[in-house]
């Protein structure tokens, strides 16, 4: 970064004026300011603003158009497809205070507001004349002259016996200087969307990217590497999640191939290979919900466990865990993170297909958690399954899973089962699918989470409900036929137990869920 000084005032080359001040007592006399309005019109290059913003040395660019184009980087560098960092040099006027040296500390708490703030630049530099003062950057979106420090500002510039008056120096920007949103702005087509989002995984920046953002992809990422402190790579997703095992093909835009990353959520450590198992860092909040649900000596059963974001805190809890995942990479980093989080003594990990997990470990647990001849104090249990595009197809796995009479209703397990939709009314699409597959209305015995927009009229729910005896127990549904209380009455007092444990649908707005708009390279796996 390379100052060149030009107080305000001083330059005829910069500004084409002569030097002309105006004391403290000619700006408080009307007459006197009335004379040097005259003088100044007079000179060359100066801009009246009016009688109480005095004047501005910019007068060839007008605010908004300064505002806008300021900070933005050369226009030569649009189109630019390989990055050249050399490309963005440019020179630009901002406004500059100088002040005794000893009192830069006092004085910076109070011009917060009014310093400049921007990469790679420093608020307080030397003053090249004078070794006792230094020279405090201001901000010139903010800061025109001398009444445009609020009055708070004036008054502590007053105490520290501050002369108010402005200069304008030469300020060189590189690229270093620039923000990514300022730079992919400048290089990307004029109108086209350059949001700068990514979804940070350790190390890595994961970017899904717009097809008119194609033919700038390995810019993109090295700028999003240059910008983004600890982020060594940045990778674009290819192809849509492979549901058998929740990954997707990715291309490496910039920096290293190295996808064994590790993350940090809610207290907790996860290492795995990015490139083959399922990671959403957006989910973070679903997972913390999610175990607070649950109380010391819980069972939890994860269907489909990934690396394990639900098993391991839940565990940690001191609950059972059974987890299991098909995708042998998420089975190994499984078993590595509950190792690495020292709860592998919590928690017994599967490595099988969803519906033979239920059908096999599940069934077995819940015949002898839930059978009559257990002594154990009983404990609920909580069945997740995160795996919102198929998820709802498994739970037909629960008819008539269980044999013998069935327990009491409050025994009976929860479940937390997550689905997309793209329905008007969400909540209600994802009742009515789950109960279809269920055969029976959940409407008045569930309640809907909304967890995140996807994208664009998608949204992401979790629904959660107790398994209803008729469904999970054999010969039950018959009976249900046959009992003298209707079906919806009976559903109604299984409602009435589970109403403390869940959040009412009635309860949901779901107008603070609209899809946000659309963020190209934020959007989500």
């Amino acid at each position: 970064m390379r100052i060149l000084w030009r107080p305000f005032g001083f330059s005829r080359i910069l500004f084409k004026v002569e030097r002309c001040r105006i004391s403290e007592s000619e700006s408080l006399t009307p007459l006197a300011w009335t004379s040097q309005i005259q003088k100044l019109s007079r000179a060359p290059g100066i801009f009246l603003l009016d009688q109480r913003k005095r004047f501005s040395t910019m007068p060839e660019i007008e605010s908004d158009q300064r505002d806008s184009e300021l900070f933005s980087p050369p226009s030569n560098v649009r189109g630019m497809t390989k990055l050249d960092r050399t490309a963005f040099k440019k020179t630009v006027t901002i406004p500059v205070l100088k002040v005794r040296k000893e009192i830069v500390n006092k004085l910076m708490r109070s011009l917060k507001r009014a310093a400049l703030q921007r990469p790679g630049i420093k608020r307080v530099i030397e003053d090249p004349e004078d070794e006792e003062s230094r020279l405090i950057m201001l901000d010139p979106y903010k800061i025109f002259t001398y009444d445009s420090f609020e009055r708070a500002e004036l008054s502590i510039l007053k105490q520290l016996n501050v002369n108010p008056q402005i200069s304008k120096y030469n300020l060189e920007l590189t690229y270093e200087n620039f923000k990514s949103e300022e730079i992919l702005k400048a290089v990307l087509p004029e109108g086209q969307d350059v949001t700068s989002g990514f979804s940070r995984v350790g190390h890595i920046a994961h970017l899904n990217l717009r097809d008119h953002q194609l033919p700038f992809k390995h810019l993109i990422g090295q700028v999003m590497i240059d910008k983004n402190p600890g982020i060594t790579s940045a990778v674009n997703k290819i192809n849509n999640i492979d549901n058998t095992y929740r990954n997707f093909q990715m291309e490496v835009l910039s920096g290293e191939e190295n996808m064994m990353t590790k993350v940090r959520e809610n207290s907790y450590t996860y290492e795995f290979d990015f490139s083959k198992v399922y990671w959403n860092p957006r989910l973070s909040t679903e997972h913390s919900r999610i175990t607070e649900l649950l109380k010391p000596g819980d069972v939890l059963f994860d269907v489909f466990a990934g690396v394990g974001p639900f098993a391991v805190p839940v565990a940690k809890k001191n609950c059972t865990v059974f987890a299991n995942d098909l995708n042998p990479e998420s089975h190994k980093w499984l078993l590595h993170n509950c190792k690495l989080n020292k709860v592998d003594q919590k928690v017994k990990v599967f490595n099988l297909d969803g519906k033979d997990f239920l059908q096999g470990p599940v069934r077995k647990e819940l015949m002898q958690q839930l059978g009559p001849l257990s002594k154990e104090k009983k404990h609920s249990v909580h069945i997740v399954m995160n795996l919102p595009a198929k998820a709802v197809e498994f739970l037909s796995v629960f008819k008539s899973l269980l044999e013998g009479p069935p327990c009491s209703i409050e025994l009976l397990p929860i479940v937390h089962c997550y689905s997309f939709s793209k329905d008007p009314n969400p909540a209600k699409d994802v009742q009515q699918r789950a109960g279809a597959v269920l055969g029976i209305s959940l409407e008045a015995c569930s309640s809907v989470h909304p967890v995140r927009n996807v994208a664009p009229n998608k949204e992401m729910l979790c629904i959660t409900f107790r398994i209803p005896a008729a469904v999970l127990y054999k010969n039950q549904t018959l009976n249900l036929d046959n009992h003298d209380d209707p079906p919806l009455k009976r559903q109604r007092t299984i409602n009435k137990v589970f109403s403390e444990e869940k959040t009412q649908i009635s309860s949901l707005n779901w107008k603070r869920f609209l899809p946000l708009p659309t963020r190209p390279l934020h959007n989500e796996i």
